[in-house]
C-alpha cells in the first residue's frame, strides 16, 4: 500500500525542492572554491609522486645487472598495458598490387595481413638493382597525414637509390586505412579540418579497441612488428641493419615502443620521443614536475596506460633499446643540458660501454616560431635527416645517401584501387574484428563463471572488474564534515562531506523522512550531481520521503560540483583526466566506485538507517535519439549530444562489489561496451573501462534486482523496440526492494 501511495505522489509537482540551496560548504569556503580543481590537483600530485619515486629508484642504479633488474619488470609490464598479443605468423601474407619504376628504385603499392583479414596498405621503395645485403628501414610515420606525403617518399627514394630496402605503412586509422568518411573537403556540407581527421579518430579508434583491452598503441607496434616481418622477408634484406625511423608528432612514440619490444630492430630514431618534448620547458625539480609518463589528454599514443603506475617512463622505453643504437630526434632545437631525460640515457648506455651507441640529432627554432628558423617538418625533414646520416654511417657502414625528390601524386602510391582486388582479399573493417574478439573474451569470461559454483560467482567478477578498474576499495573511517540541516516537506535535509582519501572530498545531501524506525535508503548519482537530481527529480524524491526512505545524493569526485569541466567530447578537461587517471593505472569509474562504496559503508553506520535496504539509482538526464539516429560530424566541429552512461555503470559495479544493496536502478546506461564496434561514438572517454568487455561486459552485470531502463548504443540511440520505461516505474521497483519483497 505504502509503495502504491508513494507512486502515487508522482504526479504531483515537488516545487520545493529544486529550490534547495546543493551546497555543502558555504559560498566563500575554501573548500567550496576548491571542489572543481580537486581531481586534477590530486592527479597531478600522483604523477608528481610517480616521477619521484622513479627518479629516486634510478638513482639506486649502479651496474648493469641493477639496470636490468630496473629495466625487465618494467619492460613486461609496458607490453602487458598494449593489450593482447596474438601469437605472429610464421609467415606474412604479403601481396603487391602494383609496381612503379623509378630513377634506379622500384616502388611497390602493397598490402600485408597484420591480422586475419585485417591487411596494412603500404608502399616499398627497392633498389632496382638489389644488393646481395641490403639494410632495411621501417618508417612510423606523424598523426599529420598517411604513408603518402612528400618527405616519407623523400626517404623512401633517396634510400633505395643507396641500395636500402624501405617500408612505409599505414598506421590503423590513416590513409587507406581510415576508419570514417571525412576524407575531403567535399565530404560535409560544414568547413572543417579535412586533413586532420585521421589524426582526431586516433580517439574513437582507441575507444574500440579500449573496450576489449587492448589500445592503440599496441595495435601500431603489431602492424610495425608485422612490418619488420615484411622487410625480413625481402630477399637480400640484412637482419643485422633493420632500422625504425619514427616521424615527429606521434611516429616517434610508436616507433621507440616497437623497438623495446622487439630485439630484431637493430637501431631505432624515434623523433620527439623519450624525453623533451616541442612543448618542454625548463623546471626547477624535474623528478616531480617534468612529464615523464606522457601527457593525459585525448591522443592515448601519447600517455601510455599504466606508464606512472608501473614506472615505464617514455625515458625507460628508449632506455630499454639499449645497448643497440639510438639516435635521440628532436624536430626543433634541443639543449642537453636543460633535457632530464638526456643523463639518463647516457648513465644507461654506459652500463654497456656503448655511450658512442647513442646519438642525437635535431633542428632550430621552436615549436611557437616560423620557418626557416623553426624547422616545423610534417614527419622527418631533410635538416633532420642529416644529422642522422653520420651515425648510420658509423655504426652500419651506410655511405650519407644522395637527397633525391621527385615526389609522385598521392593516388599513385594507392594500393585499393581495383574493387577486384579488394574482393579477392576480403579486407575486414576493424568493427568486425572487434567484435569476433569481444565473443571469444565472454566466452572465456563465461567459462570461468560455469567453473564454480552460483554463490562464487560474483566473487569471480569482483575480481574480473577490480583488475581493470583500478583501486577500489572504500576507506573505512573517512573524515566526516557535518553541515547545516533544514526542514523539506515530508523531512529534513542534511549537508555532508566525506574525504574519501587525502585531498578527496565528496560533498552531499541526505534527505530523510520523518517517519520514525529504521529507515531504508536510495542513493542516487549522476554527472550532474546532486544539483541534478533535485532539479530533475524532485518528484522521485518527493514520493520515496513520502514512503518512508532516505534519499542520498552524493558528488562522487568528477560529478556535480566536483566535475573538472561539463563536456563529454573528445577535447574536454574530463577526457584529460580520464586519460591522466589510466597512466596512474586507475580510472574514474573505479575511483567513483570507491567513493560511492565509501558513503554507503558510512551510510550504514548513521543512526535509523537500515543496512540491509538499499537501493543504488544511476542516471543519465540526456535524451537519447530515438528512430533518427544522430547525423555524423566531423570530430573538430560541435558534436551531437552524447550519453552520460557513467552513473548507471557506477551504479551497477555498485552492485555488484556491495553484498549489502538490494536493487539497482540504471536510467539510460550502455547496453555494453560491445556497442563501442562502429567507428563512430557517442560516448565520454571517462565511461569507458578498458577492458570491460573481457571482464564479461555490463550485461552479466545485470540480475533479478536491476532494472535497466532506456539502455543506449555506442551512438546514444535507444531502440526503437523497447518502451520508454517512466520514471515512476522505476521509483515502484525501488521501493519493492527497500521493503523486502
Amino acid at each position: 500500500m505504502r509503495t502504491l501511495l508513494a507512486v502515487a505522489a508522482l504526479a504531483l509537482v515537488a516545487a520545493d525542492l529544486p529550490d534547495v540551496d546543493p551546497a555543502v560548504f558555504p559560498p566563500d569556503d575554501p573548500r567550496a572554491k576548491a571542489l572543481s580543481k580537486m581531481v586534477w590537483a590530486d592527479a597531478r600530485k600522483r604523477l608528481a609522486d610517480a616521477g619521484e619515486r622513479e627518479a629516486n629508484a634510478f638513482a639506486a642504479v649502479r651496474s648493469r645487472a641493477d639496470w636490468e633488474a630496473f629495466r625487465n619488470p618494467r619492460l613486461v609490464a609496458l607490453k602487458a598495458s598494449l593489450g593482447h598479443w596474438p601469437e605472429p605468423p610464421a609467415r606474412v601474407r604479403v601481396e603487391v598490387l602494383k609496381s612503379i619504376p623509378g630513377d634506379g628504385f622500384v616502388i611497390d603499392n602493397l598490402v600485408y595481413e597484420s591480422r586475419p583479414g585485417l591487411w596494412v596498405t603500404a608502399n616499398r621503395y627497392r633498389p632496382a638493382t638489389p644488393a646481395a645485403k641490403m639494410p632495411g628501414f621501417l618508417l612510423s610515420h606523424s598523426h599529420h597525414t598517411g604513408r603518402t606525403q612528400g618527405e616519407l617518399q623523400d626517404m623512401g627514394m633517396t634510400w633505395a637509390r643507396a641500395g636500402g630496402v624501405v617500408l612505409v605503412p599505414d598506421h590503423l586509422g590513416h590513409g587507406e586505412r581510415r576508419q570514417h568518411p571525412f576524407r575531403t573537403e567535399k565530404d560535409f556540407p560544414q568547413q572543417f579540418k579535412a586533413g586532420r581527421q585521421d589524426y582526431y579518430h586516433r580517439y574513437v579508434t582507441n575507444l574500440q579497441l579500449s573496450a576489449v583491452g587492448d589500445s592503440l598503441m599496441g595495435w601500431m607496434a603489431w602492424d610495425l612488428m608485422r612490418g619488420v616481418d615484411v622487410l625480413l622477408q625481402h630477399s637480400g634484406a640484412d637482419p643485422e641493419r633493420i632500422i625504425i625511423l619514427g616521424a615527429v608528432a606521434g611516429g616517434g612514440d610508436p616507433a621507440g615502443v616497437t623497438a623495446a619490444l622487439d630485439r630484431r630492430i637493430s637501431c631505432v630514431v624515434p623523433f620527439n620521443f623519450g624525453g623533451w618534448q616541442p612543448e618542454s620547458s625548463v623546471t626547477a625539480n624535474p623528478d616531480r614536475e617534468f612529464a615523464w609518463f606522457g601527457d593525459g589528454y585525448w591522443e592515448s599514443t601519447r600517455g601510455l596506460r599504466n606508464g606512472a603506475r608501473d614506472g615505464f617512463a617514455h625515458w625507460v622505453i628508449v632506455g630499454c633499446v639499449a645497448p643497440r643504437p639510438v639516435v635521440y630526434a628532436h624536430e626543433f632545437a634541443w639543449n642537453p643540458a636543460t633535457d632530464p631525460a638526456w643523463p639518463r640515457l647516457q648513465k644507461v648506455f654506459g652500463f654497456y660501454a656503448a655511450v658512442d651507441k647513442l646519438g642525437f640529432a635535431h633542428g632550430g627554432g621552436s615549436v611557437k616560431g616560423q620557418p626557416p628558423e623553426s624547422t616545423h617538418c610534417t614527419h622527418i625533414g631533410a635538416v633532420h635527416r642529416k644529422m642522422v646520416y653520420p651515425y648510420l654511417a658509423k655504426w652500419f657502414g651506410m655511405p650519407s645517401p644522395a637527397e633525391y625528390s621527385k615526389r609522385l601524386p598521392s593516388d599513385q602510391l594507392a594500393c585499393w584501387t581495383d574493387p577486384a582486388e579488394a574482393l579477392w582479399l576480403r579486407p575486414r573493417e576493424l568493427g568486425l574484428v572487434l567484435q569476433e574478439i569481444g565473443v571469444e573474451q565472454q566466452a572465456a569470461v563465461r567459462l570461468r563463471l560455469d567453473a564454480v559454483r552460483p554463490a562464487e560467482r560474483p566473487a569471480v567478477l569482483r575480481k574480473e572488474w577490480a583488475a581493470r578498474l583500478g583501486d577500489v576499495d572504500p576507506r573505512p573511517a573517512p573524515a566526516v564534515f557535518a553541515g547545516r540541516s533544514e526542514p523539506i516537506p515530508g523531512g529534513t535535509l542534511a549537508r555532508f562531506a566525506l574525504e574519501t582519501e587525502p585531498g578527496i572530498t565528496v560533498p552531499l545531501l541526505l534527505l530523510k523522512p520523518t517517519v520514525p524506525g529504521p529507515r531504508p535508503v536510495v542513493v542516487m548519482v549522476s554527472q550532474p550531481g546532486r544539483a541534478g537530481f533535485l532539479k530533475q527529480r524532485g518528484e522521485a524524491i518527493d514520493a520515496f520521503l513520502k514512503a518512508g526512505v532516505a534519499v542520498c545524493l552524493p558528488d562522487v569526485r568528477g560529478t556535480g560540483e566536483t566535475q573538472p569541466g561539463t563536456s563529454p567530447e573528445r577535447s574536454g578537461s574530463r577526457t584529460s583526466l580520464s586519460q591522466t587517471e589510466q597512466i596512474l593505472g586507475r580510472t574514474v569509474l573505479g575511483n567513483q566506485l570507491r567513493d560511492l562504496r565509501t558513503v554507503l559503508g558510512w551510510l550504514h553506520k548513521q543512526p535509523g538507517g537500515d543496512a540491509g535496504r538499499v537501493v543504488v539509482w544511476g542516471e543519465s538526464f540526456v535524451e537519447p535519439f530515438v528512430n533518427v539516429g544522430p547525423p555524423r560530424v566531423p570530430l573538430d566541429l560541435t558534436q551531437p549530444r552524447h550519453a552520460e552512461p557513467g552513473a548507471p555503470t557506477l551504479a551497477l559495479l555498485a552492485g555488484l562489489f556491495e553484498e549489502s544493496v538490494a536493487g539497482v536502478v540504471a536510467r539510460r546506461g550502455l547496453q555494453g561496451y560491445m556497442e563501442l564496434d562502429k567507428p563512430y561514438v557517442l560516448l565520454p572517454h571517462d565511461a569507458v573501462v578498458p577492458g570491460g568487455v573481457a571482464a564479461g561486459d555490463l550485461g552479466l552485470l545485470a540480475g533479478p534486482r536491476v532494472v535497466a531502463s532506456e539502455p543506449v548504443n555506442g551512438t546514444n540511440e535507444v531502440s526503437r523496440f523497447r518502451p520508454r520505461r517512466p520514471v515512476a516505474d522505476d521509483v515502484a521497483a525501488a521501493l519493492v526492494w527497500v521493503e523486502g519483497r
